[in-house]
């Protein structure tokens, strides 16, 4: 029987991001800047983590509450081994409509594209920041060749994880001019291109919002080259304003946190790599689930903390950001996924 929950905003809860591990084999500049997260940094134990077993009944009780859709993501999600394991486990419980993945592709070979989507997984996003070497490289940061995602792309299709999504975050001075030669890259192939507006998640990734290409010139810059119209949402709370060319070339996407907030139609909670719930992605403060799977909590007391939890959440940074609340200790994107 489902139980749905509402916060203080009345948002339902629908969708649950689970990042399997901290961990991630690249260093993007917008995200784990090597500078921070080098040799020495104190990623989490691996008793630290939440088993898959943890992992699976956590999920169970969130969607006894509502929630539909389940993401996995890192960290680089892939690094966590035997993901297709948890995937499976995650296709048995009753009420989940749609299981994705977010990677940065450089481990998805088609042998492990086929494995997750026979575990049942149903959709795949794979981060690209620029088809020029050097511009993806520098972003990246560890040297990582733009062909491998591309071939991880293919792989993706070639198992049937559709639609493919590719995930593009643009930085002022850094890789605005790869915006139209991405777009062409994918118009007519069936894939979503989805620019994403450099956020100030967390506190070391030095955003500054000069450095901010924003939604408005993302979109004007295509359209110049390639007319486009906006397209309904799919659904409440959808993450991506939706356009297509017109011209029949496909469908793109803009995510503008920064200066078109959708916090009013957010449904989405972040479960971290040890088991603290987030409620924003800008979340300033965790709510500890695995103190309380760990101390023999049955699912009751459990999805009493839930219900406790979401209840009385009002996050809507995006709304109030300010130059106060940017300096503010928020959650770093790799340990919630984004």
């Amino acid at each position: 029987m489902t139980m749905p929950i509402t916060d203080a905003f009345n948002r339902p809860l629908r969708d649950l991001r689970i990042s399997v591990t901290d961990r991630c084999n690249f260093r993007c500049v917008y995200c784990m800047p090597k500078e921070v997260f080098g040799a020495s940094y104190p990623f989490l134990a691996r008793q630290e983590l939440l088993t898959f077993e943890e992992i699976a009944r956590l999920a169970g009780i969130f969607t006894a509450h509502g929630v539909t859709k389940l993401r996995l993501t890192g960290g680089e999600p892939l690094v966590r081994r035997d993901l297709e394991v948890l995937v499976g486990m995650l296709t048995e419980l009753p009420g989940v409509d749609d299981i994705a993945l977010t990677t940065n592709g450089s481990l998805l070979s088609l042998k492990k594209a086929q494995a997750l989507a026979a575990a049942g997984l149903r959709r795949i996003t794979i981060s690209l920041d620029s088809l020029d070497e050097a511009t993806f490289q520098a972003m990246n940061d560890v040297g990582f060749p733009v062909s491998k995602v591309l071939a991880a792309i293919d792989n993706a299709l070639a198992a049937g994880l559709e639609p493919v999504k590719i995930d593009m975050v643009v930085k002022r001075g850094v890789n605005e001019h790869s915006i139209l030669p991405m777009a062409e890259h994918f118009r007519h192939t069936g894939i979503i291109l989805r620019f994403i507006e450099f956020m100030d998640v967390g506190t070391t990734n030095g955003w500054r919002m000069e450095d901010v290409v924003t939604a408005e010139e993302i979109l004007d810059t295509i359209n110049e080259r390639w007319p486009i119209e906006a397209v309904a949402p799919n659904y409440r709370g959808e993450v991506a304003d939706r356009y297509r060319y017109l011209d029949g070339g496909g469908e793109i996407g803009i995510i503008a946190s920064v200066t078109v907030p959708f916090c009013g139609d957010c449904t989405r909670a972040r479960l971290s790599a040890d088991g603290q719930l987030y409620t924003c992605l800008f979340g300033t403060r965790s709510h500890d689930f695995r103190s309380l799977l760990r101390s023999g909590a049955d699912d009751a007391e459990i999805s009493a903390f839930l219900q406790a939890v979401w209840r009385v959440r009002d996050d809507r940074y995006s709304e109030i950001r300010s130059a106060q609340t940017i300096h503010l200790k928020k959650v770093e994107m790799s340990r919630i996924g984004g």
